[in-house]
């Protein structure tokens, strides 16, 4: 139920294929969306996904010459990979052994989702979760958007609503989720989440000598500090008071993990209004978010983000089934190469498009997109310097191959960000 910078279809009968109509009203913070460049470094791209009963096809996804389009083929290109349902890879290990505590604790109460289409209106991903009209989360520089009512979702929150309605009190759903972002070891614009959500019912409650509100806060801390106990030992644990829209009062866990205190989740007990608008009107609940990449990143001691992709089998070979927390054994260490690049921006740059240019030419080459210096003239025009470092986790880059990329890069800035090169 995270959205930390945040962000369905029926969930039983679905029609054959996603019915995506043109819109032509503005999105919310818009910005002129970018061309998407044609990238050798990937494969074809499928013309048609089937994800849990729906058919999605290219078309209706990455829409060239559409400006309420933002989605470009490197990130169709992830859709309906769902590395979480893969049981020897790291993110599967993770999403499985958190099933394994709550089975072990609620035996045959939870119901599990991770086949759940990811392409959601605006009002499931947004509106149904109370977050403001204004907020930034909203934003065309940080969401996906298909078109302007319909977007990747940026949480698997996106689905509470309607799995409320369908009667659930106890579940867990885990997908990929899409999100503009950063480039460095940690981000990466498609990642993993897993939220979980339960109703109380009268009698819970009435039987507790707490009021509504306490119970369900502190069922919820027991529960999660006992997940966190389940996935790393021992650990000293600290919970922090924090902010979400959907959640009333909500709360962060942290833990003393590796001579550091981590993150590990946000949670907190249900708002009223969702329960209200989703036929719960007497009932409270808790839900939690947790990013399995951030946690699988610790557990497995994996470096980079971008190694979660990887169909190098020495990566791939190195986990198994049911066994969390195997070391990685890191068998390259290719040399980076970095590359500066000087411009004038205008009001409308943003870091987070920059980067899709910088994806969308090099793909998972890019390693870090990183401003080293700024400052603003006399005649108060602003000037960014960024640093890209290229890095393969497979094979060294030759001096040729890089030098094109950042040619490349440069000529695409300048054309589709408006920005003069220095």
């Amino acid at each position: 139920m995270l959205i930390q910078r945040t962000y369905a279809r029926a969930l039983t009968a679905r029609p054959p294929l996603i019915p995506f109509k043109s819109f032509t009203q503005s999105l919310p913070f818009s910005s002129a969306p970018l061309t998407k460049p044609h990238n050798k470094h990937y494969p074809p791209l499928a013309a048609l996904l089937e994800i849990g009963g729906v058919k999605i096809a290219k078309d209706d996804v990455v829409r060239e010459g559409d400006p309420t389009n933002n989605v470009p083929d490197t990130i169709f290109s992830k859709i309906g990979l769902q590395l979480h349902r893969r049981d020897r890879h790291p993110i599967g290990i993770l999403k499985n052994a958190i099933y394994e505590y709550f089975d072990e604790r609620h035996e045959g109460k939870f119901v599990k989702f991770d086949d759940l289409c990811p392409i959601v209106s605006v009002k499931q991903n947004f509106d149904d979760v109370l977050v403001p009209a204004d907020h930034v989360s909203r934003s065309y520089n940080d969401t996906y958007y298909v078109d302007a009512q319909t977007v990747l979702r940026c949480h698997t929150s996106a689905h509470q609503a309607e799995i409320l309605r369908k009667g659930h009190t106890h579940f867990l759903v885990t997908g990929d989720v899409y999100r503009r972002d950063s480039i460095d070891s940690t981000h990466y614009p498609v990642f993993h989440q897993m939220e979980g959500f339960r109703v109380f019912s009268k009698d819970e409650c009435r039987d507790s000598d707490m009021d509504a509100t306490s119970h369900a806060a502190a069922d919820l801390k027991k529960s999660l500090e006992g997940l966190a106990q389940h996935l790393f030992g021992a650990v000293e644990m600290r919970w922090v008071d924090t902010y979400f829209p959907f959640t009333n009062p909500s709360f962060e866990l942290e833990i003393f993990f590796q001579e550091n205190w981590m993150e590990v989740l946000g949670c907190g007990v249900t708002e009223q209004e969702i329960l209200k608008r989703n036929g719960r009107t007497d009932c409270v609940a808790w839900a939690f978010g947790l990013g399995l990449e951030r946690l699988a990143m610790v557990l497995f001691d994996i470096p980079d983000i971008r190694l979660f992709w990887s169909t190098d089998e020495r990566f791939t070979s190195q986990f198994s089934k049911g066994q969390l927390g195997a070391k990685f054994k890191p068998f390259s260490k290719f040399p980076p190469c970095y590359k500066d690049m000087s411009f004038w921006i205008n009001e409308s740059f943003t870091e987070n498009n920059l980067c899709e240019v910088v994806r969308g030419i090099a793909g998972d080459l890019v390693e870090e997109v990183k401003l080293i210096d700024n400052f603003t003239n006399k005649k108060g025009m602003t000037s960014h310097c960024y640093r890209i470092a290229y890095r393969s986790m497979e094979r060294s880059l030759t001096d040729d191959e890089i030098n094109q990329l950042q040619w490349r890069v440069r000529e695409t800035v300048e054309n589709k960000l408006n920005v003069t090169l220095r």
